[in-house]
């Protein structure tokens, strides 16, 4: 990197933000699944979330902590580079779910620095309900040597794609898309919903939000090796590599990597067919299902 180095604050490292809470409704539910496009019957019902609904409650306590270690003049600049989630149970109607998060430490790569962000959502009687661990990316950004922990590992080997995936999903972005999702998730940022601002921001248009690309990727592996059934999905982590359009028909691939102790892995990845030809919105995808 030949960036002078930008000093982040170690002291706000493992320091946990003010929690937030959230009442999860089944109107809630249903309404995430379809802005989602989730064939699953139980979640378009809203008897219980699908699995990337967890972001919506701890959506408010993501970003929180991170002010405490990055300076407020780059802080704009973060972009979501990778999700982690970590089930204990599933959500269900009537949950009253409290959230919180901290900054477990900070890296840099080639192309920029790497906050890691540990988030933890518990029922009222304290029961962890799930974990996340993601990525907040600042490109450009030389945060020097690598401090404290970083998140946990789930990437992709290329050698898989020497061989055919298990199974191939063809999924379709709808022009509407981003604006189903935006009120379902609680996330309206303008990239998504005004032309003219993402236009502004050096984007082509008006893009998808990469965790409704995660939530298309996250039925696909259900619908096709998980039996409908969201309780078996015990972790599920991607990478977002490239934006993706509405109108955009994506392609994920599943491969099969491990089985043991009960439980079976699989890896994933998903294409979109650029200007450039096929490139890959999501990387690094992992899904471990329960047997």
């Amino acid at each position: 990197m030949t960036e002078p180095v930008t000093e982040f604050d170690n002291s706000g490292l493992n320091v946990w933000a003010d929690p937030e809470t959230f009442e999860v409704t089944r109107e809630r539910i249903a309404e995430y699944a379809a802005a989602t496009n989730d064939p699953i019957e139980a979640h378009r019902t809203g008897d219980v979330a699908p699995p990337v609904f967890a972001i919506v409650p701890a959506f408010d306590a993501l970003m929180g902590p991170v002010i405490d270690v990055v300076p407020i003049e780059i802080f704009g600049r973060i972009v979501h580079g990778e999700q982690d989630f970590h089930f204990h149970r599933p959500i269900r109607p009537g949950d009253k779910l409290t959230s919180r998060g901290r900054v477990i430490g900070y890296d840099t790569v080639d192309s920029g620095a790497r906050v890691s962000i540990h988030v933890e959502s518990r029922a009222q009687d304290g029961e962890l309900v799930n974990e996340q661990y993601l990525i907040g990316f600042f490109r450009g950004i030389n945060a020097g040597d690598a401090v404290g922990e970083q998140v946990p590992n789930h990437k992709f080997d290329p050698a898989l794609r020497d061989d055919a995936p298990l199974a191939k999903v063809v999924q379709h972005v709808d022009a509407d898309q981003t604006f189903r999702y935006a009120p379902a998730a609680g996330d309206p940022m303008p990239i998504h919903l005004e032309e003219e601002v993402a236009r502004d921001a050096g984007l082509p248009g008006i893009i998808a939000h990469g965790l409704c690309t995660m939530a298309f990727t996250s039925w696909a592996v259900l619908t096709e090796f998980g039996g409908s059934d969201v309780s078996r999905l015990k972790r599920f982590a991607v990478r977002f590599s490239k934006m993706v359009l509405p109108g955009d028909d994506l392609e994920t691939r599943i491969w099969q990597t491990g089985s043991g102790g009960g439980e079976t892995t699989y890896a994933f990845e998903t294409a979109r067919n650029g200007e450039a030809g096929e490139e890959f919105a999501i990387t690094d995808g992992l899904a471990v299902l329960a047997d």
